[in-house]
């Protein structure tokens, strides 16, 4: 971590986490332009608080990791400002590139492997979930077989598998879900690197303005057409009983999951209410 000094107001709390730097060059058939996320379509605000922030390039990640039986070696670990975690340039034996997510502690000058089948847990190999001890951390992990990792991507975070269940395995998601995937799923041994990032302090309202995200204004400082909450002399309450959207449906603490969605069979165990201090 990264503290700034306190030359000003902002900068007195404000934190950062200094990312890696390139030391080569990255080939450029990895990297593509994107589109700005604006929140926008035809002009009208479809997302609120999105719009603006920094150019970004966008680079192709390599979720699948399906060369299998081919050891590769970790050439380079950057930053990448779609993500919060940073990514690896790897290189197969045989010559082919590839962005990976970098697992915590990974280093340059690692050799790494994937394989359909057993192989050493060590921090980097990409095998099926079947073939790891209880209790390592994994990330990246694949919902179905064969259609690339889907779970447990983001900084810092890590999964544990709790036991074997015929054809599937219990796992513990970062949230605290318990949930089964089936065994043949692959999955990543580590957790994901830039474990620092949660405990980050942006200091003023700038710098989420580079990263694209726009001022958020209380509905109860609107008025009576922008927003339920609004109208009223001065700071009054919201004149209802519970909250709601600017559309009119009710807020906080509302469950918006479907209640018949197809993957709800899978779920042995609900994340736990974060308790109140």
């Amino acid at each position: 971590m990264k503290y700034y000094k306190p030359t000003t107001p902002a900068r007195r709390h404000a934190s950062t986490v200094e990312a890696p730097k390139s030391k080569i060059n990255h080939p450029k058939f990895l990297i593509e332009g994107t589109l700005k996320k604006t929140g926008r379509s035809n002009g009208r605000v479809t997302i609120r608080h999105r719009g603006g922030g920094e150019k970004k390039l966008y680079r192709k990640i390599d979720f699948y990791q399906n060369k299998f039986d081919i050891p590769a070696k970790v050439k380079d670990i950057i930053y990448d400002p779609n993500r919060t975690a940073w990514i690896a340039l790897i290189v197969y034996s045989d010559g082919e590139k590839r962005y990976i997510l970098a697992p915590h502690k990974l280093k340059i000058g690692d050799i790494i492997l994937s394989s359909s089948s057993k192989i050493k847990p060590k921090i980097g190999n990409r095998m099926p979930l079947a073939d790891i001890p209880l209790d390592y951390p994994v990330h990246n992990i694949e919902l179905e077989p064969g259609k690339g990792g889907k779970l447990v991507r983001g900084a810092g975070s890590a999964a544990s598998i709790l036991s074997f269940e015929d054809e599937f395995v219990i796992i513990k998601m970062p949230s605290g879900e318990k949930r089964k995937i089936r065994k043949n799923c692959l999955a990543t041994i580590g957790e994901v690197s830039n474990p620092e990032r949660k405990s980050i302090r942006w200091g003023k309202a700038g710098r989420l303005i580079h990263r694209g995200i726009r001022p958020r204004v209380r509905g109860k400082a609107m008025n009576p057409c922008d927003h339920p909450h609004g109208g009223g002399e001065g700071n009054t309450p919201i004149g209802m009983k519970h909250p709601k959207t600017p559309w009119g449906k009710p807020a906080l603490g509302v469950k918006t999951r479907k209640k018949k969605k197809w993957t709800n069979k899978y779920i042995v165990e609900r994340r736990k209410k974060k308790k109140k201090k």
